[in-house]
């Protein structure tokens, strides 16, 4: 088994934050409830890149920052019409889920 960090971001409705994490290209492996009617746990995936989505209250709060690495970023941009900007490291966009968390998502420069 590889060692990994899966971050976790709080989401109010599992199947909406899907839905839009599906533009960025993560398909949904998984989802766990303890019994029907009770939250979800849900992982997705891109590629190597894992993220777990929690409806749990205590498991995480919104407004977390997470950094994606991507090969393309302009092609992100473009999905969610914004302008990609250059910062030292990597061209970048940021981006809010529609629970408030922040993903900021960069291709690096050379």
């Amino acid at each position: 088994m590889d060692e990994e960090v899966i971050p976790i971001l709080r989401v109010e409705d599992a199947a909406a934050a899907v839905a839009w994490y599906e533009r960025l290209c993560f398909t949904k492996q998984w989802e766990h409830r303890f019994a029907p009617g009770l939250p979800a746990f849900v992982e997705i995936a891109r590629g190597g890149v894992r993220l777990f989505l929690s409806e749990h209250k205590g498991d995480a709060r919104p407004d977390t920052l997470v950094y994606l690495r991507v090969r393309d970023v302009e092609a992100i941009a473009s999905e969610f019409g914004v302008q990609a900007r250059n910062a030292p490291w990597a061209r970048e966009v940021e981006l809010r889920d529609p629970d408030g968390n922040r993903l900021r998502i960069g291709t690096p420069t050379e």
